[in-house]
This record gives C-alpha cells, sequence and structure tokens, in this order.
C-alpha cells in the first residue's frame, strides 16, 4: 500500500480529478493542533465550514469537539457523535409534529416512522477523538495525524472520474462508490471515516444528496468522500488507471455535439 504523505495523498487526487478545490482531510485528535479555529468561527453549518475550507487554500485546519459544539448545528453535532439527535428529528425531516417547532417540517422523509428507522439502521455514532479535525491535505507536511478519510469536491465529470478510479482495482461493481442518505457533513465524515457503526466496508461515499444546502453549494458539483486506505489506492494505481493512459477520455478537449 503507498506510503505517500498526506499532502502528496491529497496532491495527487487533485490531479487526477483535475481538482480546483484542494482536497481536504479529516481526523481525531486529544489536542487542538495549533494555528486552527473552531468550526463555528467558520460557519455554523459543519458541511458550509468543510466547503470554505476547500476553497479558501489560506484557511487553517478547523476543529469542534465536546466541549466546542456551541455555534455549531446540532446536526453537525450529532453526526459526529458528539451529541445523541433530538428526539423529534424524526419529525423535523419528515412530515412535522405540532410538539416540535410548530410543526416544522423538511418532507425528507415519507413519515417518522420510516425516518427513526433510517436513523436506527446507521447505528451507534463514535466520534474520532475528543476534537475532530479536518484540514486541507497540504497543511499536514509533518507526519500523518491518524487521517482516516480524504473529501474532494468538483464538477459532476471530475467526480465521475474520481469514482471511476475507485473502482479501478474492485471486484465489486453496485458498492465501491455509493449514494447514502444523510447530511452533507455524514457524506463528508460520518460514513467515510467510519463514525457510524454501520457504514459499508470498501466504499467511498459521494453526495450530498442532503438538499438543505443547494441555495449554497454548487449546483454544478458534488463530493466523493474517501477513505484513507481507498484513497491511497487510487494514488497507487493512478498511472496505470484511464486517466493517465487516456486522458483525452476522461477529459475530452472535445465534445460530441
Amino acid at each position: 500500500m503507498s506510503q505517500l504523505s498526506i499532502p502528496e495523498l491529497g496532491k495527487k487526487l487533485a490531479h487526477a480529478g483535475k481538482l480546483e478545490m484542494r482536497p481536504v482531510c479529516v481526523y481525531g485528535a486529544d489536542i487542538v493542533p495549533c494555528e486552527s479555529v473552531a468550526v463555528a468561527k467558520v460557519n455554523r453549518c459543519l458541511s458550509d465550514a468543510i466547503f470554505e475550507l476547500s476553497v479558501n487554500k489560506d484557511l487553517p485546519p478547523i476543529y469542534m469537539g465536546m466541549n466546542m459544539m456551541e455555534g455549531v448545528c446540532p446536526g453537525g453535532q450529532s453526526w459526529l457523535g458528539y451529541a445523541p439527535f433530538d428526539p423529534h428529528i424524526k419529525d423535523f425531516i419528515s412530515t412535522g409534529s405540532p410538539e416540535y417547532r410548530n410543526g416544522a417540517a423538511e418532507y425528507y422523509k415519507a413519515n417518522p416512522e420510516i425516518a427513526e428507522r433510517c436513523i436506527q439502521a446507521i447505528g451507534k455514532l463514535t466520534p474520532l477523538g475528543k476534537y475532530t479535525v479536518i484540514s486541507g491535505c497540504d497543511n499536514l507536511p509533518f507526519g500523518d495525524p491518524g487521517v482516516k478519510a480524504i473529501v474532494c469536491f468538483g464538477s459532476a465529470e471530475q467526480i465521475r472520474n474520481l469514482c471511476g478510479l475507485v473502482h479501478f482495482r474492485s471486484t465489486k461493481p453496485f458498492s465501491s462508490t455509493v449514494i447514502p442518505w444523510g447530511s452533507g457533513c455524514a457524506n463528508m465524515i460520518t460514513y467515510p471515516a467510519g463514525i457510524a457503526e454501520n457504514t459499508p466496508e470498501n466504499a467511498a461515499f459521494v453526495g450530498p444528496v442532503d438538499p438543505t444546502g443547494n441555495d449554497r453549494f454548487p449546483e454544478s458539483h458534488m463530493l466523493i468522500g474517501i477513505p484513507i486506505k481507498i484513497a491511497r489506492g487510487m494514488c497507487e494505481d493512478l498511472d496505470d488507471s484511464f486517466i493517465m493512459k487516456k486522458p483525452t477520455l476522461a477529459y475530452p478537449k472535445k465534445r460530441k455535439p
């Protein structure tokens, strides 16, 4: 398996996907990294903060933890395993309840029962550490602090090609890349970093499918959350893959009308 450093992995994935935004990585820590900032100082929404981290290459690592949740969306707190889901979340994400926020509802699920069963199917959520840290891959020049996953943002074509690279050595055509239900931060962190007990093994996660952020997330873009083992395999396979052997197939210079 590849022994590339985290910055080198980020560069290779960015090259493979022709990414304009930098890949970011996720890991757990017992001590807040130097020169990092709390998620809430960047954005209340964890997903938005991670996207900003990818777009703004001058932004330092961001973090949140059990004692650093003020100002962060309750959903992000729960998806990272630091707080239980609100008992009324099943109502809020489905058809609403008069007992919660005057019946406010998002209609993401057909009814509260289906919503509850879906949440239960995710399994226990275990934090990566006292703190969860998200950093640009380029911000980790001095070794691997235990990175669990790398997240890439790109156009549909760029993410399609990275998915193809995931499949390069896989013998599982239906489960190597999946588009799971959940929040944006679930696609970015919870699933690829293995926080959720029932996360499928040996899979990369494409998204987001949560429409909550559609007014902020670019309509032409998607993301892929890649467990670190898969990311290393992708970089190891890159030179032998279609991306390098057939570059104009992966990224055509001319398009058919």
